[in-house]
C-alpha cells in the first residue's frame, strides 16, 4: 500500500555544491580501426564508462501513457539509473533519456510521466524494461502489478519503494541524451521493508 506524501517534501533534497564553470566544447577525435573512441580531452568511451561504473546508482522505472498508440493507448516504460532530485522549492526531479528512444519521443509530446523507485526484489522489472530488441511495452506490463497514477495517468509499479508523478518543466539536450526536468505533482511511499535496487559495476545489486 502506498501512503500519500505532500509533493513539497520529497524524500531527499539535492546536495549543495559549488557552481560549476561552463565546460569546454568537446568534439570527437577521428580514430581509425575498431579501438575505443578518444575524445579531444583524452578520455576514451571505455575509460569513461569504467570510471562511472564505480558510482552506485539507484534504479527506477520511468513510465508514461501514450494516448496516440492505437485506439486504447499504450503504457511505455524505461529503466533508468540517471535519476535525481534537483530542487526542493519547487519540487523538481530530473531523468536522462537517450535521444531518439521511444521514451524520448514520447516525453517530447507527453508532459506527464511517473517514476517508480524499484526495490531490491524488483530486479526482473529493471532487466525487462532495459533489454535490447524487446517486445512491445503492452506485453511487458501484462504481469506486473501496477496502479494508474491520478496526477499523471502513468502506471505506478506495485511493490516499489516510492513513486513520483511529474510534469515536464524543461528539456535540455546534452550530448546523446536529453535531460528531462519535471515538477513533482504527487509522491507516495510504500511500507515495503526491502532495500533499494542499485546498479554498480554493470550489475544490479540489492542494498540492505
Amino acid at each position: 500500500m502506498f501512503t500519500k506524501t505532500p509533493a513539497t517534501a520529497p524524500a531527499t533534497a539535492p546536495a549543495a555544491g559549488p557552481t560549476a564553470s561552463a565546460a569546454p566544447t568537446v568534439t570527437l577525435a577521428s580514430v581509425p580501426g575498431d579501438g575505443p573512441i578518444a575524445h579531444a580531452v583524452g578520455v576514451s568511451d571505455d575509460e569513461f564508462r569504467a570510471a562511472l561504473s564505480r558510482l552506485a546508482a539507484g534504479v527506477v522505472l520511468v513510465t508514461a501513457r501514450d494516448e496516440d498508440a492505437g485506439p486504447r493507448g499504450e503504457d511505455v516504460g524505461m529503466t533508468a539509473t540517471a535519476f535525481l532530485s534537483v530542487s526542493l522549492d519547487p519540487p523538481l526531479v530530473m531523468v536522462s533519456v537517450r535521444n531518439d528512444s521511444r521514451m524520448d519521443d514520447l516525453l517530447a509530446q507527453q508532459p506527464l510521466w511517473a517514476v517508480s523507485v524499484l526495490s531490491g526484489a524488483q530486479r526482473h522489472v529493471a532487466a525487462r524494461f532495459a533489454m535490447k530488441g524487446r517486445i512491445s511495452d503492452r506485453l511487458l506490463f501484462q504481469d506486473i502489478p501496477s496502479v494508474r497514477g491520478e496526477a499523471s495517468g502513468a502506471p505506478l509499479v506495485g511493490g516499489a519503494l516510492a513513486a513520483l508523478e511529474c510534469r515536464t518543466e524543461q528539456r535540455v539536450v546534452a550530448g546523446d541524451h536529453t535531460l528531462v526536468i519535471g515538477r513533482v505533482l504527487a509522491s507516495t511511499t510504500s511500507d515495503e521493508q526491502d532495500g533499494p535496487l542499485t546498479y554498480f559495476r554493470g550489475k544490479y545489486r540489492q542494498l540492505g
